[in-house]
């Protein structure tokens, strides 16, 4: 792939550097010549992104919209959902595709195996606690992610089961069959990326290797990587990877699995997924510029 423009209307006349050498000046998003690309990453505000979505398919491009606009469980239909290693049929060949939320793409990936083999007890509230590096935040200056505010502190947000992520992550297992409650609380880590999940699962009965679960469902797959350890933000950073670790829980009276879940929020939770995406709309191999 060759860039033909880079939008950012509050960074407009501005050039920046680009990874492997060159520059590129960005420009209105009005002044974009969308003729001129065969594919359109939109990582506009959501509310904003859907009508360049439009604009852009009008001119001929395909494209992978990041915002929360043509997800699943936000009001749109017919747009396949990126969550690539679930999804792949549907996104090999689209025009468009929604590509998933960071924090979604973490805990569904992670939850797919038992619940295609039915193992989550019936009725049951799964409970996610995701932790987050601050570029999930994005790029807008906020008093509350300021360095001083961040460091050296831990805190959770979107407090009560509120945050827009849920919206997906609700419709995916809807979609899935999975009788159960999501309880879903983000955390935000004094760290610049990665997001690591701890989900605890009510099982309808105990598993002796509950790994052979994800490493039969996942075999082949380059990007998620079932590992016999507790995963760390460390080995996952920079990488385009999901790095996943289940232990079943001792002294609870129903059997629990606890699922562990690691991933770059700014590579397999967004740009990294968009260009996995985005290789298999264009028919092309889809590691291709990946880091694994």
């Amino acid at each position: 792939m060759s860039l033909v423009f880079a939008t950012a209307n509050e960074q407009r006349g501005k050039t920046v550097e680009l990874p492997g050498g060159g520059t590129t000046t960005f420009v209105a998003t009005e002044d974009a010549p969308l003729e001129q690309a065969a594919l359109v990453f939109s990582s506009l505000p959501h509310g904003a992104s859907k009508t360049w979505v439009e604009r852009a398919r009008a001119a001929g491009a395909k494209v992978v919209d990041l915002s929360t606009d043509l997800r699943i469980g936000n009001g749109v239909d017919g747009v396949p959902y990126g969550l690539t290693e679930e999804r792949r049929a549907e996104v090999r060949g689209a025009d468009v595709v929604a590509n998933p939320g960071c924090y979604p793409t973490s805990i569904l990936l992670a939850l797919l195996p038992l619940i295609e083999a039915g193992l989550v007890a019936p009725g049951a509230a799964i409970v996610a606690d995701s932790a987050s590096g601050v570029t999930g935040a994005g790029f807008t200056a906020r008093p509350d992610l300021l360095f001083g505010e961040v460091t050296e502190n831990y805190r959770g947000y979107g407090i009560g089961n509120t945050h827009r992520h849920l919206n997906e992550m609700r419709a995916a297992l809807t979609e899935w069959r999975a009788n159960a409650d999501l309880l879903f609380t983000p955390h935000l880590l004094p760290v610049a990326r990665g997001i690591l999940s701890t989900i605890t699962v009510p099982l309808t009965r105990s598993l002796d290797d509950p790994l052979s679960l994800w490493r039969t469902r996942y075999a082949g797959e380059r990007f998620i990587e079932v590992v016999g350890a507790p995963p760390e933000l460390r080995h996952v950073t920079h990488r385009n990877v999901v790095r996943i670790h289940a232990t079943m829980q001792q002294g609870v009276r129903r059997p629990t699995l606890l699922v562990l879940s690691a991933i770059d929020n700014l590579m397999k939770g967004a740009a990294g997924q968009a260009v996995q995406n985005a290789n298999l709309m264009l028919g092309l191999d889809e590691t291709l510029g990946l880091p694994v």
